[in-house]
């Protein structure tokens, strides 16, 4: 009989993963009640033409290298095959049908939780999983239905105040930011000539 593990999903484009997401992942892990934690490789959405945005494959890569040393951390790419646009409530289905001896849980910023109210279904989502928030600088103001909700579980995680939209344009601008990556990510994109 396998042990039921209360897993943490992280979404994201990843692109790049950057040690503000390691370390808010890691921190999960380490400071709340989640057992693991996935990172969900957001797919390339075929409607929108995003050429900043790196294939599916190198960034499940990065993300696969830059979590070698963290074994409660493992990545995902559940929506690749999902057609699009994916919302997050069908994930989560898809999940739960494939791992049933599993208990999910999202992980998001307080950024995105101020918007939740706007996402297909939340209700269902806010009835059916927890969600663990995580501090983040941005404007605007949390739903009240949002505020001491039993389900929504704020976890005080370093402000990471670090995106992959940064990082990004400074390798386009020749800037050395080899500190904001996994040493083993920053290699990786500097090999494949990546953002340039």
């Amino acid at each position: 009989m396998k042990t039921s593990k209360k897993i943490g999903l992280y979404f994201g484009t990843f692109n790049p993963i950057h040690i503000g997401h390691l370390t808010i992942a890691n921190y999960m892990t380490e400071y709340s009640d989640l057992d693991e934690v996935w990172m969900v490789v957001t797919p390339h959405n075929p409607h929108k033409k995003k050429s900043s945005l790196l294939d599916n494959n190198h960034r499940i890569a990065m993300v696969d290298i830059a979590i070698e040393e963290y074994p409660k951390l493992k990545s995902s790419k559940v929506e690749f095959d999902l057609p699009q646009p994916n919302y997050t409530v069908n994930t989560l289905a898809v999940l739960e049908e494939k791992y049933p001896e599993q208990n999910f849980c999202l992980i998001m910023g307080e950024d995105n939780l101020k918007s939740l109210h706007k996402w297909k279904n939340y209700e269902v989502i806010l009835d059916r999983y927890s969600i663990y928030v995580y501090p983040r600088i941005s404007s605007g103001a949390i739903e009240t239905q949002f505020h001491n909700h039993p389900k929504i579980i704020k976890v005080p995680a370093p402000i990471m105040e670090l995106s992959s939209t940064f990082i990004r344009k400074a390798i386009k601008d020749k800037k050395n930011i080899k500190p904001m990556l996994p040493e083993n990510v920053w290699e990786y994109l500097d090999e494949m000539n990546f953002y340039r």
